[in-house]
This record gives C-alpha cells, structure tokens and sequence, in this order.
C-alpha cells in the first residue's frame, strides 16, 4: 500500500473517530440537558395542556336554546356512544335530559357546567336513562360547590329513583364532607331532591314543569308500553322550541307536541338491523339477548316512524339518538334510516356523542356543531 493511500486512510479514520467523539459528546450533552431541564419542560408543557382543556371546558352560549348530544346510545354495549343524555341551555339556565351511563363526562368535555345544573328531567326510569345520576349529583354538588341539593324533576315514582341514589352515595357524601371545607363541599348541596308530578289519564296529558325568566318546559305523555309512565318534555325560550321523545314507539302526543318545533330529538331502532342480531344470536352461548333483541322493537320506534312524525308536525330538523343498534361506522346510517326520507323532506341528522345545536333567540337559524 501506498504512502499516499496511508496517510488519506489516516486523515479518513481521524476525522472519523472526531466526528464519532464529538457526536457521543454531543448527545451526552443533550441528554444531559434533558434531564436537567425535563421538569421545567414538562411542567411548561402540562400547564398549556391544562390551560388548554381546562378553556375548552367553559363554553359561552349566546341567548336563545342550545342542546348538547351528551349520549346518543342505548343499553346495548357501544364505545363512540354513552347512555342517553341531551343537555339544554334555555337562555341563563342549564337542565339535563336523562343521565345515561358515561354521560356526566361528556357533560363537562362539552363545556357545560356541571355545578350550573338547574335540574335533571327524566323521561322514564329504564336502567339506561338514570344510571349516571349519582355521578352527576356528585359533580354538580362539588363542581359548583351547591348548598342545596340537585333537583330531580320527573314523573310520579321519581321519588324512589332520587332516595336510592342518595342512599347509595350517603358513604361517599360523608367521606367528601370530612375531607374538604364546608365552603367546597356544603353537607346541606349533596344529594338530589325528587321533584314529582302526576299528568292527567289522557293518552295527549301534558303539564308545565317549568316556568321561569322565559323558559318553559312541558312534560308530555308518550307510549313507551310496558314501561309507565313514559314521557317526552318540550322546551320554549324566546321564539325558539326543541321537543325530546325520551323512549316512544310512534305517538300521536309526541305529534301534537312536537308541532312547529325547530328541533326534534327522537329516538330510534332499526328494526331490521335488531332482527339480524336476534336471527345470529342462537349460534351464541346469550339466550337472553335472543329474547331481548325479539321483543324491543315492540316499544321503540323505527326511523321511519320518527320521520313520520317530524313531517306530520312540520319541525324544522330531526335529529336522531339512543340509537339501536350500536352502528360500528358512519357508512352504516344511511342503511339505519331505511326510507325514512320518504316520510320527512328535512334534514336529518344522525346524532353523535359531542354535537351541539344552537337556536339562537328570535330567529329561525339552527347551528350545527360537533366539539367533541
């Protein structure tokens, strides 16, 4: 071998072997920095993320009626959706609408405020409709640190769904009451407080639960048989309306009171789709979801039957929830709603866990949003 070849395989391997040194100094440096600047960094990071969601917990709502899809789902296991829950602001005020399971957490990821709750309204008393009602109490008693206790506003029997809560949180009040000041957790907030009321024996009886600073709320029979009493609840603030079925085959009350509304959330099951769960079922070790998945479409209504009355009554969107069942893609709605369009000219839209409804106050614009 060459000098020559030598000396350049020489210059080669020390440029070589410098560049490698300065390249493990280097990173020995850098991971030096990160460890001594990794808490300020992470500390600088977790504070915008903080800061970041806790912004995007604290909506501000123009005047008029705005409805939050808090849980659009149903018994049925399904991950994108909660039990069924619909959170309305009614000008200053805010009211919930059922507390299915999982639906408290949407309530507070969507920016509404938990401890700013006025009252829950339930429509009927089915496991799905009422099985987060203890976490919601708890949130709204803590999030707004309340002296007097939530009200529960429902049909006759509420009572017995509002002292069992209480009851089964009685343990969990006492350990929250010892753990923290008076001033954040006042023993007289805990808790919720039944707030019944008894509608005519009218297939059509409706009553005013609600009237203050212009809103008015009105509970509404509907047919939700087996299961009584059902109901359905309509909200009126400022020239703006939106009507809840609440569980309902086809009903000429959800109909009438339904009328003229700018905004219709009724449930839906295709009975189709269910038929096919409950044909498949028997090759599966669950006898009870082949009876199940046999006899619910007999007291829940089809999309088309939703878009029926949306037309009779001439609203101005419907919106569909407390879907059965659980759709694993969008790509499957169109399927879901069968030939319901046949029935309705309007939009309809098929409700997710996260979407937002504005009506702002005075006019007919309806503002369609999802923030989840």
């Amino acid at each position: 071998m060459s000098s020559r070849k030598t000396g350049n395989h020489f210059v080669a391997a020390f440029f070589q072997s410098k560049v490698t040194r300065w390249t493990i100094a280097g990173g020995c440096v850098l991971a030096a920095c990160l460890v001594f600047f990794a808490k300020p960094l992470s500390t600088a990071v977790l504070k915008r993320v903080i800061n970041y969601r806790l912004s995007g917990m604290v909506h501000e709502f123009e005047d008029g009626l705005h409805a939050g899809l808090c849980g659009t789902g149903s018994p049925l296991a399904d991950i994108k959706r909660a039990g069924p829950c619909i959170a309305v602001v009614a000008g200053k005020h805010l009211y919930i609408v059922d507390s299915g399971d999982g639906s408290t957490k949407n309530i507070n990821l969507m920016g509404f405020q938990a401890g700013n709750i006025d009252a829950v309204l339930l429509t009927h008393f089915h496991s799905d409709h009422i099985a987060g009602l203890g976490e919601l109490m708890l949130q709204r008693w803590a999030g707004g640190s309340n002296k007097l206790p939530l009200d529960i506003i429902g049909p006759e029997g509420v009572e017995t769904v509002v002292d069992g809560f209480n009851k089964a949180y009685s343990l969990d009040t006492g350990y929250r009451i010892a753990h923290h000041s008076p001033e954040v957790m006042p023993a007289s907030g805990a808790g919720g407080l039944a707030r019944p009321y008894t509608l005519g024996p009218e297939e059509d009886a409706s009553a005013v639960v609600v009237d203050t600073d212009g809103v008015k709320i009105t509970a509404f029979k509907v047919d939700h048989r087996p299961i009584v009493p059902a109901v359905g609840y309509r909200f009126d603030y400022k020239g703006r309306s939106l009507v809840i079925s609440g569980d309902t085959v086809y009903s000429p009350s959800l109909r009438k009171h339904a009328n003229g509304a700018d905004l219709l959330f009724h449930e839906a099951l295709s009975p189709w789709m269910v038929k096919l769960i409950h044909e498949q079922a028997r090759f599966f070790p669950f006898p009870s979801l082949q009876e199940v998945t046999e006899v619910i479409p007999s007291y829940h209504a089809s999309p088309e039957d939703a878009a029926k009355i949306a037309g009779e009554a001439n609203v101005a969107h419907l919106v569909l929830y407390h879907i059965i069942p659980p759709l694993p893609s969008p790509l499957l709605n169109s399927l879901f709603l069968g030939n319901a369009k046949t029935y309705y000219k309007g939009p309809v839209t098929m409700g997710v866990d996260g979407m937002l409804f504005g009506l702002p106050a005075n006019s007919k614009e309806i503002i369609l949003k999802t923030i989840l």
